[in-house]
């Protein structure tokens, strides 16, 4: 395999790559990884979102790309700074399972669900189209997204590899 330049994105973290690179983030669990695209301005975004809203934020500094509704904007925000236009932007995203069964149907334990339907909501916000997804199920993702091709590679023990 050709040696690539990764860009990390941790957890609750976000970046963004212009013409080459690939944004990889690892450990998505209930947590979704968000991929945003222009592919004409070969610009591209990835957020590790862990949780739907920065309504719950408890924390004194708030950490914008830890919530769907403050990381979707700003992931916007930054590949429009390095030549990205909004209405060219296409959206790929993997990620929000439900990792354990719970008894009670407590609408705090879907973390996963409840990430994916709030990352749709903010993409359906700004009109940016959702090309693919790999969501839910019950098991852990890593994900690589290429700058040059805007393919998606999502890796996973139980279904091996996949391209979106």
């Amino acid at each position: 395999m050709i040696q690539q330049n990764f860009i990390k994105v941790g957890m609750a973290d976000l970046n963004v790559a212009h013409v080459t690179g690939v944004l990889k983030t690892t450990g998505l669990g209930s947590c979704v990884g968000l991929t945003l695209y222009d592919a004409k301005a070969k610009v591209a975004g990835m957020a590790h979102v862990m949780l739907p809203t920065s309504d719950i934020a408890r924390e004194g500094t708030l950490n914008i790309a830890k919530y769907a509704d403050t990381a979707v904007p700003e992931l916007i925000r930054k590949m429009v700074a390095l030549g990205a236009m909004k209405s060219r932007m296409e959206a790929k995203m993997a990620g929000g399972a439900q990792m354990f069964a719970f008894s009670v149907n407590s609408d705090t334990m879907r973390i996963g669900p409840r990430n994916v339907e709030s990352t749709k909501e903010m993409l359906k916000s700004f009109s940016i189209p959702l090309k693919a997804e790999d969501t839910g199920a019950n098991y852990g993702r890593t994900i690589e997204f290429d700058c040059e091709t805007g393919i998606l590679v999502i890796r996973s023990v139980q279904q091996g590899v996949k391209e979106l």
